[in-house]
């Protein structure tokens, strides 16, 4: 069964509008390089901020995401680069006190032999589980939503011998509110993850001289899937320009292509 929920709402909305009971302390993203054969170590910080007492369990799902920020949950083992028989968490279920903090361990254990190198991926859910409450004023029962989170475990065997491969795949400006934006696509279509960060530099048409360059937020990604990277262009005036479009990751792989750009007054 897949679950498609927008990647924003679990990832990156602040605490307090999603009024969130528990937090993560120790990232929602954890990487590793690994060798076949060896265990590797980690764990999940989680603190109850709130004045009540949290249970919250824990499980292993395959996930993917894409461009429109749209983030794909399956169940383990439907996708083909799945480590998630590869964690073992300590324990599924904790409760917590007001205010109180613990740790959740897990251990990765590397097969002996991978069918490729490259990077393995699956999240761990993490998930207050909220009583049902009678509802004294209505016949039935209400239950409270609750936040969960998705924390990436991300190996990369054999990652010399492995490389990402990004593409562009559309490219659009689209104001907000007094703002230009250009929106990159961009996918990975190689087979290890990667941190990119997408530049633009803008040319004028008719002299060839650069007027400037702007960049976005580094990013993660996936192998097989695809980010869109926001870039404010607001400083240049409504006109046609030429530029060039690079994406480069944290070890500096460099990918670039050539755009004709066009800034509306609108």
């Amino acid at each position: 069964m897949i679950s498609r929920i927008p990647l924003l709402l679990i990832l990156l909305l602040p605490f307090w509008l999603l009024k969130a009971n528990i937090v993560i302390l120790n990232g929602l993203s954890h990487s590793y390089k690994v060798e076949n054969g060896k265990v590797y170590k980690g764990k999940i910080s989680i603190e109850n901020i709130s004045s009540q007492p949290q249970s919250v369990k824990l499980f292993l799902q395959d996930f993917t995401y894409q461009s429109d920020r749209s983030i794909h949950y399956t169940t383990t083992n439907t996708n083909v680069k799945t480590n998630s028989n590869w964690i073992k968490l300590n324990t599924n279920l904790i409760s917590l006190k007001a205010k109180e903090k613990t740790e959740v361990f897990y251990e990765i254990t590397i097969p002996a032999k991978t069918e490729d190198a490259g990077s393995y991926w699956s999240v761990v859910i993490v998930e207050p589980v909220e009583n049902i409450k009678p509802n004294n004023e209505k016949q039935g029962i209400s239950i409270t939503s609750v936040v969960r989170y998705a924390i990436q475990i991300i190996t990369d065997v054999d990652a010399e011998r492995a490389k990402p491969d990004l593409k562009f795949e559309e490219v659009k400006i689209e104001k907000e509110a007094t703002k230009q934006i250009l929106k990159i696509a961009i996918s990975n279509k190689g087979n290890l993850y990667c941190k990119p960060t997408a530049t633009i530099e803008i040319y004028n048409k008719k002299n060839g001289q650069k007027l400037g360059t702007f960049s976005s937020l580094a990013m993660g990604l996936l192998p097989q899937t695809s980010k869109s990277f926001h870039i404010d262009i607001s400083k240049m005036p409504p006109d046609h320009y030429n530029a060039v479009l690079i994406a480069t990751d944290e070890e500096e792989n460099a990918f670039a292509m050539n755009v004709e750009l066009e800034i509306k007054n609108d």
